[in-house]
């Protein structure tokens, strides 16, 4: 057993349930994650509550990625790095974080990515970089959309805590696209239409009161 494996362990039931039930967590669609194998795992990103309700949310440990200057906080980036996560310098090229995201799920594992690159001040998802596109594309594994609602300027509300919603999408491959600029440019744009797809699902089953027996809309043909 690895050391991300040992501290998710003891990180989901702790970290995790205190996030879950800060947030009033509700999930959706959790059986559509394949529990082996390599796969990107794909999500808006809105608050600083979200890695934690994800991971929560996640049947497979999730390798994130972060940006380096997180890493370089004392306490913090040692913290963050027995869970498995990785920096990232964003704004530039960084040659080694894609190896590293290659080498994770080429491994087996599941790799984490706030798609968008940044959290969203907007409070809908943004535009999805080609980070996951390129991964997946380069290792032949599949990503798995997800989208989280609820997370926006998150705070604890009135007589209970804010609630969030995270729906989970079936699995997508892109086996008839390049794997070059113009194959990750196509993946990304239906990865953002699957992601926001989803997160407007979430938003009407908000406005339904979250019924625990619904179902998130499959991935379109």
């Amino acid at each position: 057993m690895s050391l991300p494996d040992v501290t998710w362990a003891l990180g989901r039931p702790t970290i995790g349930g205190a996030a879950s039930l800060a947030s009033r967590l509700r999930v959706y669609g959790r059986d559509r994650v394949p529990l082996d194998g390599g796969v990107v795992v794909a999500s808006n990103h809105f608050s600083w509550l979200d890695p934690a309700i994800l991971g929560a949310a996640s049947p497979r440990v999730l390798y994130y990625m972060a940006k380096v200057e997180a890493h370089r906080v004392p306490g913090l980036g040692a913290f963050i790095r027995t869970f498995g996560c990785f920096p990232v310098r964003r704004g530039e090229s960084d040659r080694e974080a894609v190896r590293t995201m290659r080498r994770i799920v080429a491994e087996g594992h599941a790799l984490g990515l706030f798609v968008e690159g940044t959290r969203q001040l907007s409070g809908v998802p943004g535009q999805v970089q080609p980070g996951a596109a390129m991964v997946a594309l380069q290792e032949n594994v599949p990503i798995i959309p997800v989208a989280i609602h609820g997370t926006q300027g998150w705070k604890p509300a009135p007589g209970g805590f804010q609630a969030a919603s995270i729906a989970w999408g079936e699995p997508m491959r892109f086996d008839g696209l390049p794997k070059g600029g113009r194959g990750y440019k196509e993946a990304s744009a239906l990865l953002q239409e699957e992601i926001r797809r989803l997160f407007d699902w979430l938003v009407d089953v908000h406005r339904l009161g979250r019924p625990r027996d619904a179902v998130p809309p499959g991935t379109r043909p």
